[in-house]
């Protein structure tokens, strides 16, 4: 299917001209980029999941308070094509069975003290997705913030994320540290 290659050429270019475009001319501080890659955790044992044998990919890219981050997933389970599932960077851990480990969504007004903290897609980094016909999916977000060095994890949730951040029970998430 073209639509992925599509889609990664796309973030490649929008990657490249915001990293560009976040300095000012005279500027030419370095950009700090984040990787992470592999089989995605489950969160929900024992029970059959769309995510089960599904790997994926994250990248952000934090230069001058500002972040780009793109997530890829694939190996989804097809059944569940057309569907969109809610991810979301959150403050914890990636364990196995275990997604309240996760804690809560990694949240810039949180961290700077701010109470209470506004919920939304500048806040927070939200990466929803829809799952395509050969069991990919694909987010591209771009936040007013870097989030702070740790051991996070990307949580894919079951449901797309609502304008209150929610998104449903926890499915799989990918390990992420810096």
């Amino acid at each position: 299917m073209t639509v992925p290659r599509y889609l990664a050429a796309t973030a490649a270019v929008l990657l490249t001209t915001t990293v560009v475009s976040m300095a000012p001319a005279q500027a030419s501080s370095p950009a700090e980029v984040v990787r992470a890659r592999g089989n995605l955790r489950d969160l929900q044992l024992g029970t059959a999941g769309p995510f089960d044998h599904a790997r994926a990919k994250f990248l952000m890219v934090q230069r001058q308070g500002r972040s780009l981050v793109i997530l890829k997933v694939r190996g989804i389970d097809q059944s569940v094509a057309g569907r969109e599932f809610g991810a979301h960077l959150h403050t914890g851990p990636c364990v196995t069975g275990n997604g309240a480990a996760a804690g809560p969504h990694y949240n810039s007004d949180t961290v700077a003290g701010i109470v209470p903290p506004r919920v939304d897609a500048t806040t927070e980094v939200w990466l929803d997705f829809k799952v395509t016909q050969a069991g990919r999916g694909f987010a591209l977000t771009r936040v007013p913030f870097t989030p702070l060095p740790g051991t996070r994890a990307v949580v894919i949730h079951e449901l797309p994320t609502d304008h209150h951040g929610a998104a449903g029970p926890r499915q799989a998430c990918l390990p992420v540290s810096w």
